[in-house]
């Protein structure tokens, strides 16, 4: 059973650095959920795959080690929320850029789409891929 799982574990992970290595902002975001469930499931395969009692003391032992299930349930509730967060900066990057394209966004994301002058969105944390020309032009 553990081999599977390992077998298991290694899918996930390649899967994820699969994505990971592409240019689509959505692959990223998926193909880092993708490396945290294989570490997820990693950690509860090294932890044993035994099957004993619960930690209940009205059973008897021996029983299961409950601090694994508590840190990938820990670790699984953080993943949904970096998920979520990151989905949520995927779909605001796209709707500025107006493509999903990582390596094309360049400096775009730090304008605002919406001042008629071209307007920087953060006046006061510009792009390192200006020079200090352009920003004293601008402002």
């Amino acid at each position: 059973m553990e081999s599977l799982f390992a077998v298991l574990v290694g899918v996930l992970v390649a899967a994820g650095v699969f994505l990971l290595l592409s240019r689509t902002i959505i692959r990223v975001v998926l193909g880092l959920a993708f490396i945290a469930y294989g570490v997820n499931l990693a950690i509860l395969t090294v932890a044993g795959l035994r099957d004993e009692a619960p930690p209940l003391l009205t059973l008897a032992g021996p029983y299961v080690d409950p601090l694994p299930q508590a840190l990938v349930l820990t670790a699984i509730v953080i993943g949904f929320g970096t998920t979520a967060l990151l989905l949520t900066v995927a779909l605001r990057a796209y709707q500025v850029a107006g493509h999903d394209d990582v390596e094309a966004f360049g400096d775009g994301l730090a304008r605002n789409p919406d001042a008629p002058d071209g307007q920087y969105a953060d006046p006061e944390h510009l792009s390192p891929d200006q020079p200090e020309a352009d920003h004293e032009a601008r402002s």
